[in-house]
């Protein structure tokens, strides 16, 4: 596997982590946004960049149960947290649909959710020529990258929708689960 090969991997392995940044990044108060860039990114970041590596090590063995069920857990998980956002953009007054932190609780669920895939992406490193240490580190760098950019894109779209950003935000959270979910069942 080259170089540019494992790039465009990183970016893929990305993109659900990017969306859910974009999700997050809408509903956050504007004082807050830099220090949830970094959280997201970072945390993000890390888990794209350990899941392959935890799969390269385990192997293919225990992969096979996770890869028959992690579409179903990352689909549980992103829709939970989707309802959760729309139900409480719901009871929010308009004026008030600002979040000001984002719980280390659902950072994690939501690093997981959107890294499950990269587990089974690790089995596949291990049976390709590829330097797991420069793979993994790259699909870290590129997590963090494209996720801080995206919280601050969020935070962009999140001004122009201002009262809906929270409940969009959970809308792409819930499509993201059913992507992730239809592209497992049938693809």
């Amino acid at each position: 596997m080259d170089l540019l090969s494992i790039i465009l991997c990183g970016i893929g392995l990305a993109m659900d982590a990017s969306a859910v940044s974009i999700a997050k990044g809408m509903s956050l108060s504007k004082e807050h946004i830099n220090e949830y860039a970094i959280k997201l990114g970072l945390v993000f970041g890390f888990f794209q960049g350990a899941m392959p590596l935890a799969g390269y090590f385990i192997g293919s063995h225990f992969a096979k149960y996770i890869t028959s069920i992690d579409h179903w857990i990352a689909f549980i998980l992103l829709s939970i947290i989707g309802i959760n956002m729309i139900r409480e953009s719901k009871e929010k007054d308009e004026d008030a649909s600002v979040v000001h932190s984002i719980s280390w609780k659902v950072i994690l669920v939501l690093a997981i959710a959107t890294s499950i895939d990269a587990l089974a992406v690790g089995v596949t490193l291990a049976f390709l020529r590829v330097n797991v240490w420069l793979a993994t580190g790259l699909f870290a760098l590129i997590t963090f990258v494209l996720s801080f950019i995206c919280v601050k894109l969020g935070k962009k779209l999140g001004s122009l929708f201002q009262a809906y950003a929270e409940r969009l935000g959970g809308i792409i959270l819930i499509v993201l689960g059913i992507k992730i979910l239809i592209e497992h069942l049938f693809f």
